[in-house]
């Protein structure tokens, strides 16, 4: 999804489907019941409390907004439900192995990624019957290397192998290839397809959400953008 379409206004203007902005509950609520129509008319909205972190859960129930897991990846075999990943910079990848019927989604900050989350919800659901040499995943809109500056910290915290993923910038800073980073991991563990979509949400204002830029802008708040996946009840 991008930010067009919705109704919240003032800087998260379009459609904000985070619980995290200061928007109206009722645009929030009406901005969610669009992106799910778009993709899987009448299916159930799921979400995450996501962390940060390489946890990832088996959706067997459906869970309200009020009761969302503290985790950053989830699988399913169920129809009629969409797995939503909200994001504003980090990488939202989306797994599916159609032949067996198992789908999965997962939030992909750089932590997350770093932790091994793609790993975890590729595992997950060969727990459910899937062979991640089917597996397709996709990475959605999220922050490219020309727009993600960082210092030598964050560069101290990756591998000696994960160099040709900064790109040297200004005195004591990298660019960092978040996609490219994520994308390697998933075909590092195996799965049979991986791509990212090729979309920066920090440099199409129009279009995404982007946490970076509002910070750099002054903005006092900023929205985030959904990226959904489901299985069609009617299947």
């Amino acid at each position: 999804m991008t930010r067009r379409g919705g109704v919240s206004t003032g800087v998260i203007a379009g459609l904000n489907c985070g619980f995290g902005a200061d928007d109206d509950p009722a645009a929030l609520a009406e901005n969610r019941r669009r992106a799910a129509n778009a993709v899987l008319p009448g299916a159930t909205l799921v979400g995450l409390h996501q962390v940060h972190s390489a946890e990832v859960v088996t959706l067997d129930n459906s869970w309200g907004d009020d009761s969302r897991p503290h985790a950053d990846g989830f699988v399913t075999r169920r129809h009629g439900v969409l797995l939503s990943i909200l994001t504003a910079d980090c990488a939202p990848v989306l797994f599916a192995d159609m032949t067996a019927g198992v789908i999965g989604a997962a939030h992909a900050g750089w932590r997350g990624a770093h932790s091994g989350v793609l790993e975890a919800t590729v595992e997950a659901m060969e727990a459910l019957g899937a062979d991640r040499g089917r597996i397709a995943a996709a990475i959605g809109p999220c922050i490219a290397q020309p727009s993600y500056e960082v210092d030598e910290g964050f560069r101290a915290q990756f591998a000696e192998g994960d160099e040709r993923f900064f790109a040297p910038a200004r005195a004591g800073h990298w660019q960092f290839d978040l996609p490219g980073y994520a994308l390697a991991r998933l075909e590092a563990c195996g799965v049979g397809r991986a791509m990212w979509l090729g979309l920066d949400t920090y440099a199409d204002a129009d279009a995404f959400y982007s946490f970076r830029r509002s910070t750099h802008r002054g903005e006092p708040d900023y929205g985030r953008q959904l990226s959904l996946i489901g299985l069609d009840a009617s299947v």
